[in-house]
C-alpha cells in the first residue's frame, strides 16, 4: 500500500469515527448545559467553594467569575512551582525560576500550553499531576463555559441573564471531561501510553554516556491534554514521544480526542438555539477549512522537491516514522487549527509551504474547529461579520438567529478580531526590531522570521505549539509570550461577553422573505470567503516575508 493511500484510510477512518461521535456528544452537553438538576458531587462542590450554581447571571458577572478564577488559578501554579523544590514528589527538581513559572501558569491557565522547558527534567510529580494536568481540565470548561454563554445570548430574549459561571464551570468538568478523560486514558494504557508515579531510573548505555527516564501519570495527562485542546506534553517531545503516544492506532485516536469535542459543539449550539440546521451549517464551514487544509498539508510535505525526498517517500525531516508523513500531517493540521499545540513532529522541519499552513492554522483564529468553546466563539463571531457584510451588500440591516446586529454588535465583533493579530504583529514587529530577542533565532532569514512570528501566533492564538529552533526560555521571551498568552485569551472573553449580553437584551425579530438563510450552502461558502479574505488581509505581509518566502526559494 502507498504511503498517499493510507494516510487517506488514516483521515477517513478519523473522518467515520468523529462522524460517529458528533450526534450523541452534542447532544449530551447540550442537556448538559440545559439542566436545572444538580449532581450530588456537583453540590459538595459549590458548597465548598460559596457558590449558588441557580443564580443567573449577567455578562459583567460572569465575565468576573472567568477573570476571578483564572487569576486565582495563575496564582496557585505559579505557587506550586515555586515552592516544587521542598514539596514531597519533586524527583528532586529544584524550584522554577519566576519568569518560567509565570510563564507556564499564563499558559496553562489560558489553555496555551506553551513550554519553553524541558518537562521531564524540570517538573516533578506534584507539579505535573496536582497542577498542570488540573489547569488542562479547567481551563478547557472554562472555554466550553463562555462559548455556552454565547449560544444562551442568540437563545434567551428580553434578559440579559446569560447562566452562571460557576454552574457551568464545575458541568464542563464533572459531566463532559472528566468521563471521557477516564475511557481515554484506558485506551491510551492499552495502546502502551505509561501511567505511573516512578522515580528517575536508567535505562542503559548510549554512545559512551548514559540515559536516565522518568515515570510519571502520563496517560492520563495526555488524552485532556488532547481532549481539551491544551497539548502540554509530559515529556519535551511531547507527542513524539512513545511513553506518549506509543504507535499509529494512539496517533489517530489523539486526533480523534483533539477534535471531538469542537466539532460536537456545533450540535450543541443547534439544540440550544432551537435549530439543529444552524449547527450543520457552522459545522459544514469547520470542516471544509479542516478537510482542505489537510489535503494541502499532505500534498506539500508528500511532493517530491528534492532527491532526498525521492530516497525517503516525502518529506521525512522531524517526523517519526512511527507515524510517517500522513500521520504527522493528519496531526499537525488538527493541532494547528485547534488551540491543542501537541505536535508529534517538528513543524519547523516541514516543507516551507507546509510550515506555513500550520502558521495559518492559527492565523485564522483556531476556529476549523477551534479549541474546546473558543473555536465555536470564534466562528459565531466570524459568522456576525459574514452576515454584516451579506447586509451591505444588499442593502439590508443584518440578521442572525432572529438578532439584529447593529452598531454595538459589529463593534464588538471587530474588536474581538483584531485584538489577536495586533499582539501577534506587535510582539513579532518589536523582537525582531530590538539586537537581542534575535540571538534566540536558530536560523536567519526567512526561516529565522518564521521561528519568532510562529512563537507568537502559537502564544497569543493560545496554541501552544513550537515551531522548534527558537530557544525561547529566555526572560524577554518567557515574558512578553506570556502576556500574549493572557491578553490573547482573556481580552477576546470580555468581547465575546458583552456581545451575548447585548444578544440576550433584544427582542427576537421574525424572519421575512429578505432574511438571509444562514443554514444553506450559500452562507457556509460566504462565511468560508470572509475567514480566509480576514485573515489574508490581515497576516499575508508576514506569511510573505516567512513561509511564503522560503518555500518559493526551495
Amino acid at each position: 500500500m502507498s504511503p498517499v493511500l493510507a494516510g487517506a484510510l488514516q483521515f477517513l477512518a478519523l473522518f467515520v469515527a468523529l462522524a460517529l461521535a458528533y450526534r450523541p456528544l452534542g447532544d449530551h452537553m447540550a442537556k448538559v448545559y440545559s439542566s436545572d438538576k444538580h449532581l450530588r458531587v456537583e453540590k459538595w462542590i459549590y458548597k465548598g467553594i460559596g457558590a449558588n450554581p441557580d443564580a443567573e447571571m449577567r455578562w459583567p458577572a460572569y465575565l468576573r467569575g472567568v477573570l476571578a478564577f483564572s487569576a486565582v488559578s495563575v496564582l496557585f501554579l505559579y505557587l506550586l512551582q515555586r515552592l516544587q523544590g521542598s514539596l514531597p514528589g519533586s524527583l528532586g527538581f529544584k524550584s522554577i525560576d519566576p519568569d518560567q513559572a509565570f510563564n507556564t501558569a499564563a499558559s496553562f491557565v489560558a489553555n496555551t500550553n506553551w513550554q519553553s522547558y524541558y518537562g521531564e527534567q524540570a517538573m516533578g510529580h506534584v507539579v505535573q499531576t496536582g497542577g498542570l494536568a488540573v489547569q488542562n481540565f479547567v481551563s478547557a470548561a472554562v472555554g466550553i463555559a463562555v462559548a455556552v454563554a454565547l449560544v444562551r445570548g442568540f437563545a434567551r430574549s428580553r434578559t440579559g441573564e446569560l447562566g452562571n459561571f460557576w454552574s457551568d464551570l464545575v458541568r464542563g468538568v464533572v459531566r463532559i471531561l472528566i468521563p471521557i478523560s477516564v475511557i481515554g486514558a484506558l485506551v491510551l494504557v492499552a495502546c502502551g501510553a505509561i501511567q505511573n508515579f516512578s522515580g528517575i531510573h536508567g535505562v542503559g548505555q548510549f554512545l559512551g554516556g548514559s540515559q536516565e527516564w522518568n515515570g510519571g501519570a502520563v496517560a492520563s495527562q495526555e488524552v485532556i491534554k488532547e481532549l481539551g485542546t491544551n497539548g502540554g506534553g509530559y515529556f519535551n517531545a511531547n507527542s513524539a514521544h512513545p511513553f506518549e503516544n506509543p504507535n499509529g492506532l494512539s496517533n489517530l485516536f489523539e486526533v480523534f480526542l483533539i477534535l471531538v469535542i469542537p466539532f460536537a459543539l456545533t450540535r450543541t449550539f443547534g439544540r440550544m438555539v432551537g435549530s439543529v440546521r444552524q449547527g450543520y451549517a457552522i459545522l459544514a464551514t469547520m470542516v471544509t477549512i479542516w478537510v482542505g487544509l489537510t489535503a494541502l498539508m499532505m500534498w506539500t510535505e508528500f511532493h517530491h522537491g528534492a532527491p532526498a525526498f525521492d530516497v525517503a517517500g516525502g518529506a521525512m525531516e522531524g517526523k517519526e516514522t512511527r507515524f510517517g508523513i500522513a500521520g504527522s500531517a493528519i496531526f499537525s493540521v488538527a493541532t494547528t487549527l485547534t488551540s491543542t499545540g501537541a505536535v508529534n513532529s517538528f513543524h519547523s522541519s516541514n516543507t516551507g509551504f507546509g510550515g506555513g499552513l500550520d502558521l495559518l492554522g492559527m492565523q485564522l483564529g483556531e476556529i476549523a474547529p477551534g479549541g474546546t468553546g473558543s473555536g465555536l466563539y470564534g466562528m459565531l463571531i466570524m459568522a456576525i461579520i459574514a452576515v454584516f457584510i451579506a447586509g451591505l451588500m444588499v442593502g439590508r440591516t443584518p440578521e442572525y438567529l432572529g438578532k439584529k446586529i447593529g452598531t454595538r454588535e459589529i463593534k464588538l465583533a471587530a474588536c474581538y478580531i483584531l485584538i489577536t493579530p495586533a499582539l501577534v504583529l506587535g510582539f513579532t514587529a518589536v523582537s525582531m526590531a530590538l539586537p537581542t530577542p534575535k540571538d534566540s533565532m536558530l536560523n536567519s532569514g526567512a526561516h529565522g522570521f518564521s521561528e519568532i512570528l510562529y512563537a507568537y501566533t502559537s502564544g497569543a492564538n493560545n496554541n501552544g505549539s513550537a515551531f522548534a529552533g527558537l530557544s525561547a526560555d529566555t526572560n524577554w521571551f518567557n515574558t512578553t509570550i506570556g502576556l500574549a498568552m493572557l491578553l490573547g485569551r482573556f481580552l477576546p472573553m470580555v468581547f465575546v461577553l458583552a456581545l451575548a449580553g447585548s444578544l440576550a437584551e433584544q427582542k427576537p425579530i421574525p424572519a421575512t422573505a429578505g432574511t438571509l438563510r444562514t443554514e444553506k450552502p450559500l452562507f457556509t461558502g460566504l462565511l468560508v470567503g470572509t475567514i480566509m479574505i480576514i485573515t489574508g488581509l490581515t497576516y499575508f505581509p508576514a506569511l510573505a516575508l516567512g513561509p511564503l518566502a522560503e518555500g518559493l526559494a526551495s
